[in-house]
């Protein structure tokens, strides 16, 4: 991967704009993750803001040493404040160019700087996209952090590596379709998924 430097920031405040519109009332309500809620996705959320923001910096420890599927993830009482928080560290993280360089380590795995940053762009605008459909509010992701999304679950998909958990396997979706539909059937999602009425 040759990936220059991205600022997370754009799709970080898209995210955070979307987890406020969340109401109390949908926390338990289902998502396109089978398992999660919505209070999953947003703990999920939390989870990796924190571990990519500490990877970001390099400072590793029990936040990046954690895999994503120890527990599932929830929300605490505070998570109102935290995430947005966590958001813009991990956008102000990955404003540094050492971030992008040499290696680090999120979810147990050491990876380089680069490719650690398109995983966490991944997870920014699938898991925006959960959100967004599971609440019934519009999104429209960072242009920037899709393509960069898009250019990794395509190199993903084709290296047959499909990850394990909430990953499965790819959706098919129309060639013309728009770059978001087609991200979000490479990372094992229905783009025509709605919550239940």
């Amino acid at each position: 991967m040759t990936d220059t430097p991205l600022d997370f920031g754009p799709q970080t405040a898209i995210v955070a704009r979307l987890a406020e519109g969340v109401t109390d009332a949908q926390l338990s309500d289902g998502t396109p993750c089978p398992r999660y809620a919505v209070r999953h996705v947003l703990g999920h959320l939390l989870g990796l803001a924190v571990a990519f923001r500490d990877a970001g910096r390099k400072d590793l420890g029990a936040t990046t040493d954690t895999g994503p599927q120890d527990a599932l993830p929830d929300v605490g009482p505070a998570w109102r404040a935290e995430l947005p928080k966590a958001l813009d560290e991990l956008a102000e993280a990955w404003r540094d160019p050492a971030a992008w360089t040499g290696m680090t380590r999120a979810g147990g795995v050491d990876m380089p700087g680069e490719v650690t940053a398109a995983v966490a762009l991944d997870e920014l605008v699938v898991h925006g996209w959960d959100l967004a459909r599971a609440t019934g509010q519009p999104y429209t992701p960072d242009p920037a952090a899709l393509e960069r999304a898009h250019a990794f679950l395509r190199a993903a998909a084709e290296e047959g590596d499909r990850g394990g958990g909430i990953f499965g396997p790819v959706v098919p979706v129309p060639a013309d379709a728009p770059l978001l539909d087609r991200a979000i059937g490479l990372s094992g999602r229905d783009p025509d998924w709605t919550r239940p009425a």
